[in-house]
């Protein structure tokens, strides 16, 4: 997780404010209060004079900013191998073994109830079987879950208050391995759009507007009408 970041004093905003037309005592102050500036001016600067801020904020500071987010999460729409499973698994194992351990976490919880507090353990023999069936119960509910929906993931913002999830993880039953897998990818993703993952990769596309798609599409259609 990244560590809060601290004025560099030895950075020049001038060049940033002059592209932009602003008094040097302008507030908020690109030096003192980045992540405001940032939200409100992010749109008008060219890229070149964006990287400056990477050194005076954190990615996770940085998602205080919806254009940013929104970035990440067009990132995340298009696929990119290093989010897929086996690259993803090799660059964050930790996050890895947390879904696989968490896909059977349910199941089990409901085993051990039947086997330690139904009957007050009385009737081994029963009690050994409902644990083992409630177990299975309880693993299928958890999939069918799964398969409905629970895969959800983030979709652009419209504003600071729209944070829904909206997207499936497809169809069929998945096995517990596969619900693991997907539950891992949604939890690397999450973390990814939030800025909380080690990944140099926040410093190129926080600052790269190719990834605003919807602001280009309305750009060439504003071009295509003068046409």
């Amino acid at each position: 997780m990244a560590s809060t970041s601290s004025p560099n004093n030895n950075l020049d905003f001038n060049p940033i404010l002059t592209y932009l037309g602003l008094p040097p005592d302008y507030k908020p102050s690109p030096a003192t209060a980045p992540v405001s500036f940032l939200a409100k001016h992010l749109p008008q600067l060219p890229s070149h004079l964006l990287h400056c801020f990477s050194a005076v904020t954190t990615p996770r500071e940085r998602t205080a900013v919806l254009l940013i987010r929104n970035r990440r999460f067009s990132f995340t729409q298009s696929d990119p191998p290093e989010l897929r499973f086996p690259a993803a698994k090799r660059q964050w194992p930790t996050l890895w073994e947390g879904a696989e351990d968490g896909a059977r976490e349910e199941a089990n919880e409901e085993k051990v109830w039947a086997e330690t507090t139904f009957l007050e353990g009385r009737h081994r023999a029963f009690v050994g079987k409902l644990g083992t069936l409630l177990g299975g119960y309880e693993e299928e509910r958890q999939m069918e879950l799964a398969r409905r929906g629970r895969q959800d993931a983030f979709v652009p913002e419209e504003d600071e208050t729209s944070d829904g999830e909206n997207d499936s993880i497809g169809q069929g039953t998945p096995d517990t391995a596969e619900t693991a897998q997907q539950l891992f990818l949604r939890r690397v993703r999450e973390r990814f759009i939030y800025g909380l993952l080690e990944w140099d990769i926040y410093d190129t596309l926080d600052w790269d507007d190719s990834w605003d798609k919807e602001d280009r599409d309305a750009e060439d259609d504003w071009f295509n009408a003068d046409d």
